[in-house]
């Protein structure tokens, strides 16, 4: 915020709408309620509302001074998990089968907070200098695959709506309420998928020698997978092979016909990803030939890495120290393996994407629920963090177009 500004979020209006999302969870590409509430909201607030992109996504639009200003983008997620909820929550999910287990509907409430003092500024006070302010609110950032925010770009997102710059955020269980962690270039991994079907010749179990046993090149390729990780990749670049499923037969006297694994592949290097799925081809194919079996390949590319630019970095990272202090600002910190399709934002335009730190786990005045990660049936998002991560946002507006940047074309 510029220095005069008095203007601060209404944190009671940010967690009614928070626990109303959380009761009312929808999975990617079906937040049609959560969709309506946040274009009913930014239209009430002033903002150029945009809607049916990429199916519910949502954009939301404010201009003020000439038409010569940068272009900023804030964006934040929407869906839910299909996981049943276990807090016992007073606001629990209503939905059976479905909730919000990794803070996309505190993400929204943040962003729907920002937006709303942000058009108070710029009523009574008026915000610095010219530009333009498109709020991203994205569907389906959990469906994997392409997700949302691919989709969106396909539905013409950033040419409908330039920006120069976008910033996101993200919670995390474990850091402080409250606190903003920031990563210069690579921050949060690729993620890819991989299934691999050995195929051999079944048999009666009495009788190996009359078929071709495709477990074990299964069973090879579990232990050679991970002497990939071990030996074709720099030991200072972080990679991940994890084999998530196993699956073969269904008697235990009959050598069955095939036999599959389910991999997860990720990295924190593009290179590297083009190395580990080389290695991982010609070490399955090779495996297979060894047992005289075949092996088919399914290697389905998702999220790519997730870097961050250095200036729009340094600029979050400037603005989060002015406005909190050093003690609550983490810069660098570490890299996570864990991954997020606004990459492929951060693939078309400069941008940071940050942490905010989520405390042990969600509500405490009463009702403990204990640490806890994202994607669990006991998470919840903690309303503390609301406040801090709207005001960081506010903050992060009024720096980015105080500096004047004409923009880019």
């Amino acid at each position: 915020m510029t220095a005069h500004s008095t203007i601060t979020p209404d944190i009671d209006q940010m967690q009614a709408c928070r626990r109303h999302i959380h009761q009312h969870p929808e999975l990617g590409f079906e937040e049609f309620a959560t969709s309506q509430l946040v274009a009913e909201r930014l239209e009430e607030w002033g903002y150029e509302v945009h809607t049916g992109i990429a199916t519910t996504g949502v954009v939301g639009v404010l201009r003020w001074g000439d038409n010569s200003g940068p272009r900023l983008g804030l964006r934040a997620d929407m869906d839910a998990l299909p996981i049943q909820e276990e807090t016992g929550l007073p606001w629990a999910s209503q939905v059976p089968g479905k909730m919000h287990a990794c803070g996309h509907d505190g993400h929204t409430a943040i962003l729907l907070g920002a937006a709303e003092a942000l058009a108070r500024q710029h009523r009574e006070q008026g915000l610095p200098g010219s530009g333009t302010l498109n709020l991203i609110f994205q569907p389906a950032e959990e469906l994997g695959g392409g997700g949302g925010a691919l989709c969106m770009i396909e539905d013409g997102l950033f040419e409908r709506f330039p920006c120069d710059a976008l910033f996101a955020l993200h919670n995390f269980p474990g850091k402080p309420v409250g606190h903003l962690c920031f990563r210069e270039g690579a921050f949060m991994a690729s993620s890819d998928t991989v299934t691999l079907t050995f195929i051999g010749k079944g048999g009666h179990g009495a009788l190996p020698q009359l078929a071709a046993d495709p477990t074990l090149p299964a069973a090879a390729t579990v232990l050679a997978l991970q002497s990939i990780v071990g030996r074709n990749v720099d030991p200072n670049l972080v990679s991940v092979i994890s084999v998530g499923r196993m699956q073969a037969g269904s008697s235990a006297n009959v050598i069955p016909n095939s036999a599959e694994l389910e991999l997860s592949v990720r990295t924190l290097d593009p290179e590297v990803r083009d190395t580990l799925e080389r290695r991982i081809r010609t070490l399955a194919e090779s495996q297979a030939e060894s047992f005289d079996c075949r092996c088919e390949i399914d290697y389905v590319r998702g999220y790519p890495v997730l870097i961050n630019t250095p200036a729009e970095t340094q600029l979050a990272i400037d603005t989060a120290r002015e406005m909190f202090g050093d003690e609550r600002v983490e810069a660098p910190t570490a890299p996570l393996t864990g991954s997020e399709d606004c990459a492929y934002f951060l693939e078309q335009v400069p941008g940071c994407y940050f942490i905010v730190g989520n405390g042990d786990n969600g509500y405490d005045e009463g009702l403990p629920l204990g640490p806890c990660s994202v994607h669990n049936p006991h998470y919840d998002f903690n309303d503390d963090c609301m406040g801090p991560a709207a005001t960081f946002l506010m903050g992060l507006v009024s720096r980015y177009f105080s500096q004047g940047t004409s923009r880019s074309e």
